[in-house]
C-alpha cells in the first residue's frame, strides 16, 4: 500500500508538472506567490485580463503593452519569465529598465516566486542575487539600466523593456536588441504612455497599422474589476489631471511633458497641416505654401546646423501680421550653401527681415501663441518636432535622440515678429505723445507787466528782486 502511495504521488506530480509546463496560466494561478504590500505574500489569482496577456506573451513573439499603472503587468512578466525558465533549458532573459533599481525590482518578482515553488517544481539556483537569477539548467535572468550597448553583447531568449517609453536612447537600444534577438528571441516591451513622437509611441502605432511584427495590446484603468469613476476621479486629485490621465488612461496625445499641450498640437495636425504648393532645392527640402505678396511683410527665421551629422539647418517664412508659416526648411548644407539660401529666399520675399539664432532663446511666447491659436502651420515636420519638444527639467529641448532645429528658429520668428510689432507699437504711442505735448504744452514762461517799474518782478507766485543781475 505505501508503495502504491508513493507511486500515486509521483503519477500526480508528474500530471501537474506537465499541466504547468504546457500552461503558464496554470503554473501562475496554482503555485506562484506574489508579495502584497499591504497582505504581505499571497497566492497570484489572475485576473482574466491578466490571463488574456499571458496567452498573447506565449502566442506572439513580440509584443507591445499599453497600459495603465498598478494593473500588475509587471508581475505578469515576472511570472512568465519565471515559467520560462522553470521548464526550458539555456533561456536567457534580460531586463532593461529607466534605471538599474526599476529593473532589479523585476527581478525581486522572480526571486519571491521562485523561493516559495514546491520542490519539486523549484530548480536549482547556481546563483542567486539582487539583480540575477540563474539555474543550473542554464537559465537564467538579469537586469541592467539603460545604455546604448545594454543588449548588444550576447544573444537572447526574452528581452523585457520595462516602461520602455521612458527610456533614454531606446532607439539605439533596439537597434542593438533586435540583432541579439535575431535567432527566435521574444520581446516584450512595456509601459504607461509619454506623449507622442518617441519609439514606443511610433512602435504600438506601426503595430495597430500592421506594419511591424509587434502584437500590441491595450489596458485602461476601467480592466481592474476593483476600480469605478470614483477611484479615477480620486487619481485626479491626488496626482493632477496631467499626470493622471498619463498613469490611467492609456491616451499618447494627454500625456507626456510637451511644452505644447498635445491635445492642441493634434488640432493643429488634422486643422492646418496640408502638403506644400512646391518643393525645392536639391534635396527638396525648402517646402512653399504660399508664393511672396508684394503687399505683405516677412521674416525669416533661421537655425544652424552645430556641423555634426545629426544635426540639421532649418529655418521658416513667417507672414509677420498673420502669423501664417508661408515657407519652411530643414535639410543638411554646407555653411556657404546655406547662407545663399537665406540670403535667397530673404530676397524673393520681399525683403524680408533675416533672423539666425545661435543661441537658447525663452519658450515662453512659442507656448502662449499655440495655447492661444494664434498662428498658422502647414507642415506636419514642425508639428512632429512640437510632438517630442518637451521640459527636461526646467530646460525646453528635443525628447533624446531626436531633434528641435524647426521649433528653435520658429520660435525665434515668433519673438522677433512679437517684439517687432511692441515697438512699432510703442514708436507710434511715442510720437502720438510728442505731437499732444506741441499742442497742449503750458510750460512756455509769459511775462506778466512791471506796474510800479522797478527791479521787483513777479516770478510765478512770488516777487523777487533783480538787482542781483546788475551788481
Amino acid at each position: 500500500m505505501e508503495r502504491n502511495s508513493k507511486g500515486q504521488i509521483k503519477d500526480v506530480i508528474k500530471q501537474e508538472y506537465i499541466k504547468c509546463a504546457s500552461d503558464p496560466v496554470y503554473f501562475m494561478k496554482k503555485y506562484c506567490v506574489i508579495q502584497h504590500p499591504i497582505q504581505g505574500k499571497i497566492p497570484f489569482h489572475l485576473y482574466h485580463f491578466q490571463e488574456k496577456v499571458v496567452e498573447d506573451l506565449v502566442q506572439h513573439r513580440f509584443n507591445i503593452i499599453l497600459k495603465a499603472r498598478q494593473l500588475g503587468m509587471s508581475t505578469i512578466t515576472a511570472g512568465y519569465s519565471l515559467w520560462m525558465m522553470t521548464f526550458h533549458q539555456d533561456k536567457n532573459i534580460l531586463i532593461i529598465a529607466t534605471k538599474q533599481e526599476v529593473a532589479k525590482n523585476l527581478v525581486t518578482k522572480v526571486r519571491v516566486m521562485h523561493a516559495n515553488l514546491p520542490s519539486w517544481l523549484k530548480q536549482r539556483c547556481v546563483e542567486d542575487n539582487k539583480l540575477s537569477l540563474r539555474y543550473k539548467n542554464g537559465s537564467q535572468i538579469k537586469a541592467v539600466s539603460s545604455g546604448e550597448d545594454s543588449a548588444r553583447s550576447e544573444a537572447l531568449s526574452l528581452l523585457i523593456l520595462d516602461e520602455a517609453a521612458f527610456i533614454d536612447k531606446i532607439d539605439a537600444i533596439w537597434a542593438a536588441a533586435s540583432q541579439t534577438l535575431s535567432t527566435g528571441g521574444q520581446c516584450i516591451t512595456l509601459s504607461t504612455p509619454n506623449g507622442v513622437g518617441n519609439w514606443f509611441h511610433k512602435t504600438w502605432v506601426e503595430a495597430e497599422d500592421g506594419l511591424n511584427d509587434f502584437n500590441f495590446a491595450r489596458l485602461h484603468w476601467t480592466l481592474h474589476p476593483d476600480r469605478d469613476q470614483e477611484w479615477r476621479d480620486e487619481q485626479d486629485k491626488l496626482l493632477g489631471p496631467t499626470l493622471a490621465a498619463q498613469e490611467c488612461d492609456c491616451d499618447f496625445i494627454t500625456s507626456g511633458q510637451s511644452v505644447i499641450d498635445g491635445i492642441i498640437l493634434e488640432e493643429y495636425r488634422t486643422t492646418q497641416v496640408k502638403d506644400p504648393i512646391e518643393k525645392r532645392g536639391i534635396d527638396s527640402n525648402v517646402w512653399i505654401w504660399e508664393p511672396p505678396n508684394y503687399t505683405k511683410d516677412y521674416v525669416v527665421c533661421a537655425d544652424v546646423s552645430r556641423g555634426d551629422a545629426t544635426d540639421y539647418s532649418a529655418f521658416h517664412v513667417l507672414d509677420v501680421e498673420s502669423l501664417e508659416q508661408v515657407a519652411e526648411y530643414k535639410g543638411r548644407m554646407s555653411t556657404r550653401d546655406y547662407g545663399n539660401l537665406l540670403v535667397n529666399i530673404a530676397t524673393e520675399y520681399n525683403n524680408a527681415l533675416l533672423v539666425i539664432e545661435n543661441n537658447n532663446i525663452v519658450i515662453a511666447k512659442l507656448e502662449e501663441f499655440f495655447r492661444e491659436k494664434l498662428v498658422t502651420v502647414h507642415s506636419q515636420r514642425l508639428i512632429d518636432e512640437l510632438f517630442v519638444f518637451i521640459y527636461n527639467g526646467s530646460r525646453a529641448e528635443a525628447m533624446s535622440g531626436y531633434n528641435d532645429d524647426l521649433v528653435m528658429s520658429y520660435a525665434m520668428g515668433l519673438w522677433i515678429r512679437e517684439t517687432a510689432l511692441r515697438l512699432r507699437a510703442e514708436g507710434i504711442e511715442l510720437q502720438k505723445k510728442a505731437i499732444n505735448s506741441i499742442t497742449t504744452n503750458q510750460g512756455v514762461y509769459t511775462p506778466t507787466s512791471n506796474q510800479n517799474d522797478s527791479w521787483v518782478m513777479e516770478t510765478g507766485k512770488e516777487k523777487e528782486s533783480l538787482e542781483w543781475l546788475i551788481k
